[in-house]
């Protein structure tokens, strides 16, 4: 039996990459029944998409969130920097999804304000090349880290993340340099707090959080739903409170059919099926 959530937040999940962890979203998605999904960005990447490289892990991603869309369940797809090519169609509604840029939701009587993150990293506000570049970098430690894991499993050595301690290195170096007063939580934080949300929820960092903060007598918790590359974590509002999952817990495995990578793949006739699918199934409800 599926596992009720009244919200799912999730985003960073990379699809088209070597990193992105397909098979073990899935899971996690055929575990729940969420009402209402909010995709906080970077669901597809964009900047190293390839043709040649679509799994089928990631295809039934697409066609799990379109399943829900068909059966009724709202959506919200946040534009991110590394699928900001759907940011030409913000404001477009195709049954139960939206495109948008943010999402304003009201939560057992709470303001909830939801959006991917980028406008305040300072890498893609003034060299949004170094960022892409990093990103491509960032691909090849991945995979790079895939082949080192291998052998340290043989070897009897632990789990190593050479990707996550590299990004996290240069992330610090590049705050330091630049002097900047205030951490990406604190600055969304800070102007959730000026506009009177309760929640300010974002992705974009990779780093999961659920933190509190505090000023002049008013508060506002930030949370950040992390990704589906490294930490596999999502964010479920459930009985009126907010909950940072993390793949594996109270999750009963499940055999998915995953078949092997299909090559020269047209995403626009993918598309166009899936999308033709949904519309067929709201179509079939109103007859």
């Amino acid at each position: 039996m599926r596992r009720k959530v009244e919200l799912l937040v999730f985003s960073d999940v990379h699809l088209g990459t070597y990193g992105a962890k397909a098979e073990a979203l899935l899971q996690y998605l055929h575990s729940i029944e969420p009402q209402v999904v909010v995709l906080n960005g970077d669901l597809i990447d964009g900047w190293q998409f390839s043709r040649s490289y679509f799994p089928k892990a990631h295809v039934q991603v697409l066609r799990q969130l379109l399943d829900w869309a068909a059966q009724g369940k709202r959506m919200y797809y946040v534009a991110g920097n590394h699928d900001e090519m759907m940011r030409k169609f913000i404001g477009l509604r195709l049954v139960n999804v939206e495109i948008c840029n943010k999402v304003k939701l009201n939560l057992d009587g709470k303001t909830a304000w939801f959006f991917h993150g980028d406008v305040f990293d300072v890498t893609m506000q003034h060299s949004k090349w170094i960022a892409q570049w990093g990103a491509k970098g960032y691909a090849f430690l991945i995979f790079l880290n895939k082949i080192v894991n291998f052998f340290s499993k043989k070897l009897g050595f632990g789990k190593i993340s050479l990707s996550k301690r590299i990004k996290e290195s240069v992330k610090k170096r590049v705050k330091s340099s630049k002097q900047i007063k205030h951490s990406f939580e604190q600055t969304a934080a800070d102007i959730a707090l000026a506009q009177g949300y309760d929640y300010v929820i974002c992705g974009h960092t990779h780093q999961p959080l659920m933190r509190t903060f505090q000023r002049e007598g008013k508060q506002v918790c930030y949370l950040n739903s992390g990704d589906w590359v490294e930490n596999l974590t999502a964010l479920e509002y459930r009985q009126g409170s907010w909950h940072l999952y993390q793949y594996g817990q109270d999750l009963e495995t499940q055999a998915i059919d995953i078949e092997p990578l299909m090559e020269n793949m047209d995403l626009k006739v993918l598309f166009g099926q899936m999308v033709g699918e949904v519309v067929g199934a709201e179509f079939e409800k109103i007859k």
